[in-house]
Parts: C-alpha cells; sequence; structure tokens
C-alpha cells in the first residue's frame, strides 16, 4: 500500500484530547488511550498539501466557500453513496455535536420529548438535558450476538410519550449496525405517521465492512427527506476532527430556515479556514487513502478477532460499521466501576466505560481500533496480561 498506516506519529505534546489529558481526567499516565474516536494516522497527504499552501499564504481571514465547495460534496455523495444532494440543503456547522444540540433547540420546546435508542453516542443524552428536554430511551435489543431495533416499544414510546424529534445513528455508535433498508423504512414509516422529526446522524458512513451498505435515510423515499436532516462531516473519515467543520443537509425549507436561525442565535457564521479546505481536499484526493484505510482497518478487525480467542472473558460484538468497536465483558464478572478500574488500571488501558453509552451499556467497553497495529497488540497484550491474573 503506498499509505504507511503502520507508522507510529508521537502525538504526545500536541495538546491532544487522546494523549495529554490523562492527569486533567483522573486517568494514570502511563494507560494506553484508545477511547475518543480521533484515529492515530496523519490526514491525507492531500490534505496536509493543501493545508500548508495556505499557511504559505500566511493570512487567514474570515472565510465563505465558494459553489466549488459544495460541488465537491455533490460529487462525493453521489459517488459513494448514490444520494444526490442541492445546494441549497446545505448548512454548515462546526460539528455534528453542535447540529444534534441546534435541531433540539430548534424543534423541540422545553419540557418535550426526544427519543434515542440506547446504547448510544454519549452527547446524544447531553443534548436533550442540558437543553431541557423530557429525554426517552427506545432500548436497542440484544440476543447475545447482535443489537436489533424493538419497533414495538419505538412506537409505542412515540406514541405515549408525545416525541417530537428522533435522534438517528446510523451506522450506529458503539454497538456497529449498519441499518438494513427494511429497519430504515419501518423506522421512518413510523415517525412519518407519527409527525416525528429525524436527525439522522451519518458521520461513520464511510466506515461499513463488506457485506454490509450505508443507505442515506432522507434518500430512501422522497416523503423521508421532508421530514429529516442529515448531519454529515469528513472529520471521522479523514481525521479532521480539531478542524471543526461538519455539513448538514435540510431538504425542507421550512426546517432548514427553523435550524438556521437558531444557529444565527449563537452568533456563529463563518466556517473554519482550514476546515474549509481540509474538507474539499479531502473529498475530491483523498478517496484513494479512505479506502486503503478501510483495507487496514478490515486488518485491525481481523487481527482483533483472533487475538481475543485467548482471551474467552471478552467478546467480540461484530460491528458492521465504524472504527469503534464493542466489547462484551460481561463473562468477568464485573460491570460498572469494579470493570472500569480493572480495564484502567490493572490492563493500563483508557477506554471508553459502556455505560456512559446509557442502558444497556454495563458490562461493555468501546475500543478505538483506528491505530497502527502495533498499539492495537501492545494493548491486547495489556488486556490478556491482566486477565491472566483475574
Amino acid at each position: 500500500m503506498p499509505f504507511d498506516f503502520d507508522r507510529i506519529t508521537p502525538r504526545k505534546g500536541t495538546a491532544s484530547l487522546k494523549y495529554d489529558f490523562h492527569e486533567r481526567r483522573g486517568k494514570p499516565k502511563d494507560a494506553l488511550p484508545l477511547w475518543v474516536a480521533d484515529m492515530d494516522f496523519p490526514a491525507p497527504p492531500a490534505v496536509l498539501q493543501a493545508l500548508r499552501a495556505r499557511v504559505g499564504h500566511g493570512i487567514f481571514g474570515y472565510t465563505q466557500p465558494g459553489p466549488e465547495y459544495f460541488l465537491t460534496l455533490k460529487r462525493w455523495f453521489s459517488g459513494r453513496f448514490g444520494w444526490e444532494v442541492e445546494e441549497d440543503w446545505l448548512v454548515r456547522t462546526p460539528g455534528v455535536v453542535f447540529a444534534l444540540s441546534m435541531a433540539v433547540r430548534a424543534f423541540t420546546k422545553p419540557g418535550e420529548a426526544v427519543l434515542i435508542q440506547e446504547p448510544v453516542y454519549y452527547p446524544f443524552s447531553s443534548v436533550v438535558h442540558k437543553n431541557g428536554r423530557k429525554l426517552v430511551v427506545n432500548q436497542l435489543a440484544f440476543d447475545g450476538e447482535r443489537y436489533s431495533i424493538d419497533f414495538d416499544d419505538f412506537e409505542g414510546k412515540i406514541a405515549a410519550e408525545g416525541v417530537k424529534l428522533f435522534i438517528l445513528c446510523n451506522p450506529h455508535n458503539p454497538v456497529g449496525r449498519v441499518w438494513r433498508e427494511e429497519e430504515l423504512l419501518r423506522l421512518g414509516e413510523i415517525c412519518k405517521q407519527h409527525g416525528v422529526l429525524v436527525v439522522a446522524d451519518e458521520i461513520h458512513q464511510d466506515f461499513v465492512y463488506e457485506g454490509h451498505r450505508h443507505l442515506v435515510f432522507a434518500a430512501l423515499r422522497p416523503e423521508f427527506s421532508s421530514f429529516s436532516l442529515t448531519c454529515t462531516a469528513p472529520t471521522k473519515s479523514f481525521n479532521l476532527a480539531g478542524l471543526q467543520i461538519s455539513n448538514i443537509f435540510i431538504p425542507n425549507g421550512e426546517l432548514r430556515q427553523a435550524f438556521a436561525r437558531e444557529i444565527d442565535a449563537t452568533g456563529y457564521d463563518e466556517p473554519s479556514l482550514m476546515g474549509v479546505l481540509a474538507c474539499m481536499a479531502a473529498y475530491e484526493q483523498g478517496g484513494p487513502w479512505l479506502d486503503e484505510l478501510k483495507a487496514y482497518l478490515k486488518g485491525n478487525l481481523e487481527f482483533l478477532r483472533a487475538f481475543l480467542t485467548k482471551m474467552p472473558q471478552t467478546r467480540l460484538i461484530e460491528p458492521e460499521g465504524s472504527y469503534l468497536v464493542w466489547l462484551d465483558f460481561r463473562a468477568t464478572g464485573m460491570e460498572g466501576e469494579k470493570l472500569d478500574r480493572f480495564v484502567l488500571e490493572e490492563a493500563g488501558l483508557w477506554l471508553d466505560a459502556g455505560e456512559m453509552f446509557g442502558k444497556g451499556g454495563e458490562g461493555f467497553q468501546r475500543v478505538n481500533i483506528a491505530c497502527p497495529r502495533a498499539l492495537l497488540q501492545e494493548a491486547l497484550e495489556r488486556l490478556e496480561a491482566a486477565l491472566r491474573r483475574l
């Protein structure tokens, strides 16, 4: 492969949330971090070249992207997902979590109900609670191998609680499901029937494993686009999170105006110059890099799967998408703080504790496998040694 994903790039001393904040967050300084969802790979060469060229220019004034920015997005989504977007649908935000918060504020009133499907990315519940809305949970069903949607509970909660907004996670973080067409269609029909707005977080859409396909919710049926927002970003796909750029598509003009008004109220206006340049370079020239990265991550997943055969107390929940992997530690007899301490203090690993993802997360840990294989091997060897000492 022309891109060297095995190379270890030192990150300590770079103001990295992942590597430089152990003590501030109460973690041992030697804990190996495989938690937060950024990758330990430099961004694609085309992105670095575009940023260096702008740094050489030397002026970093207020920025508004021109028409070429949208055309770059259009080509990416059309080519990768068969989704034909329109320029007037686009609203830029500094991040997807910011967009989720703006949607909650724009489309619900204090005290009104917002539904999420736990265990799920923890900012989902945070943006509901912190904006004074009522959190309603449709817990994902788990048969010990795979997660699925309890549709009867989903519709029952919507009707009983008067749910106004549903935050969909697809591909799902952390359980790794890539929802199938029949699942998304059923969700959409229920939401349509009950007048529920769908905010689809599709930020992990570029990471889907062989045998699965990401489907854009808004594109499944024409009417779905009238009551949905699609949240996308290049930041997970190309490791650009610190550059603060996301692209939100809202076909319904009234919804788009309401969303934009909420953003205007924050005072946010011009996007990050470097974020805009990086997004364009990634989508224009980063495709080969991304494809090779996905092949490397598949190798990491295979390595993880094979290594776990040495650790019967730990089970892999097979991911269909995402580089964030859900591990089941319940066979150890530990969960909650006891499991968290074991992973952190005995294994020397900083992972994301399952309970932070809500109901059903107890006894699980989320691990980020987007790193050079040598780092993943070190992490697994630490875990194996700790389990042997139990």
